[in-house]
């Protein structure tokens, strides 16, 4: 029998061209997160604009929980992580994002998935 993981990472790496890739990333974390699982939220690509203010509440998915009422649970029970380099493409700044998201690099993630007892996806 598998050991329940000990940490979920979800790796967010597309934006509104991809709504529900996007949504679901969202909803898998915030899933994991009430079910008491510890979980990582990287945000990369497009994604990153997530972690700014006023833009998950731009998002619009029919039959979906609002993107941003996902992201504000996120931000208050697990670590959100935008991209170093894509926050750097995008002219982002941790004074940019919401409050409780940061800006880590790739060191990070790879130390994260691969804790003991670490899952990640990808969407």
């Amino acid at each position: 029998m598998d050991t329940p993981a000990a940490s979920l990472v979800v790796k967010v790496t597309c934006g509104t061209e991809a709504l529900e890739r996007l949504n679901q990333g969202f909803t898998v974390a915030a899933t994991a997160l009430a079910a008491g699982v510890e979980v990582s939220l990287w945000l990369t690509g497009d994604a990153t604009f997530m972690a700014v203010p006023g833009r998950a509440e731009l998002v619009d998915l029919p039959d979906a929980v609002p993107l941003a009422e996902l992201r504000d649970l996120l931000l208050d029970g697990a670590t959100v992580t935008v991209c170093g380099q894509c926050a750097a493409r995008r002219g982002l700044t941790v004074d940019d994002l919401s409050s409780g998201a940061g800006i880590r690099g790739a060191a990070a993630f790879v130390e994260e998935v691969m804790a003991p007892g670490a899952r990640s996806l990808v969407y």
